[in-house]
């Protein structure tokens, strides 16, 4: 591992430093210190019930020093939040039309954004697209600020179009209702998780999704096997990291983008669609899927 390592933001737009997880790979953390796999570094930091605890505490304590303003919650690189929001719209729209291709006709949409800090994906993106949307954030203040952010006289939507439920909780203990969703959305706070809530929350998360609903996770991407920040307590992980874990999740990825147009230093940043649809093979003939479902990437 040659990376150096400096991190930023609570959406935790992150700068780059340059498990046994089926998978014999090695990380490093925010000091330097390397790491054979995975599970070598979570029995350090999450070994038993106290570290645990310990984990999530000092995560969540981390923002609650953070103020709650756009360069805040982006660590002092709000000038992302235009591109970042642009090719989240592009890649959103790909997805609607594939999905919901009725949507605006008398379809009723609803979307969860998970860690959504002052409610800047929400505002400048789901709640035009969504007739309502739900919040979920455990850093009170950030939580705060999101409900003045969206009251409806703050938002440039129809009053068909609103922030519905504001959740101060953190995301390995939701449990959504069931079928309200049909998008939930996961942006920047996935990393706070260790490997066993990562996988319980999306089994939890899929009785949220409505018939033919997903998920869209966008998350900062290491270029091989981890990096722990040791100081907000998250971990950012290799694209084939993510996929070992969604396929414990019983997740299949439909679609994935990579952002453009961020700084260099910064954190590659990707996309994922992510979808419980399988494929359904008929003898010898190509795979089919049900009408307007996704297809889905082996």
């Amino acid at each position: 591992m040659d990376e150096s390592f400096n991190a930023h933001g609570s959406d935790r737009v992150r700068v780059r430093p340059r498990n046994q997880i089926e998978m014999e790979i090695g990380g490093l953390d925010s000091n330097g210190r390397q790491f054979k796999n995975a599970d070598e570094m979570w029995r350090e930091e999450v070994g038993d019930s106290q570290k645990k605890d310990d984990w999530y505490r000092n995560g969540v304590g981390y923002w609650q020093g953070v103020e709650a303003s756009m360069d805040g919650v982006l660590g002092g690189y709000g000038h992302v939040n235009e591109p970042d929001i642009k090719a989240s719209e592009a890649f959103l729209n790909t997805l609607l039309t594939d999905l919901f291709p009725n949507a605006g006709r008398n379809q009723h949409l609803v979307a969860l954004d998970c860690g959504s800090g002052i409610g800047r994906v929400t505002k400048n993106l789901l709640v035009r697209y969504f007739n309502e949307v739900d919040l979920l954030e455990p850093v009170s203040h950030f939580l705060d600020a999101a409900r003045e952010n969206l009251a409806p006289e703050n938002l440039l939507v129809s009053g068909e179009h609103k922030a519905a439920s504001f959740y101060c909780t953190p995301l390995q203990e939701f449990s959504p209702d069931t079928g309200r969703y049909d998008v939930i959305w996961i942006q920047w706070c996935i990393g706070h998780l260790a490997d066993d809530d990562f996988v319980s929350f999306f089994k939890r998360a899929k009785a949220g999704l409505k018939p033919g609903g997903f998920f869209v996770l966008k998350e900062n991407l290491a270029r091989s096997g981890f990096v722990l920040d040791t100081e907000d307590k998250s971990l950012t992980r290799s694209d084939m990291y993510f996929k070992e874990l969604f396929t414990r999740s019983g997740l299949n990825i439909y679609k994935f983008k990579d952002q453009k147009g961020f700084p260099d230093e910064l954190f590659p940043v990707r996309m994922y669609a992510l979808t419980t649809d399988t494929w359904k093979k008929i003898g010898t003939s190509r795979p089919k899927r049900h009408a307007n479902r996704p297809g889905l990437i082996k």
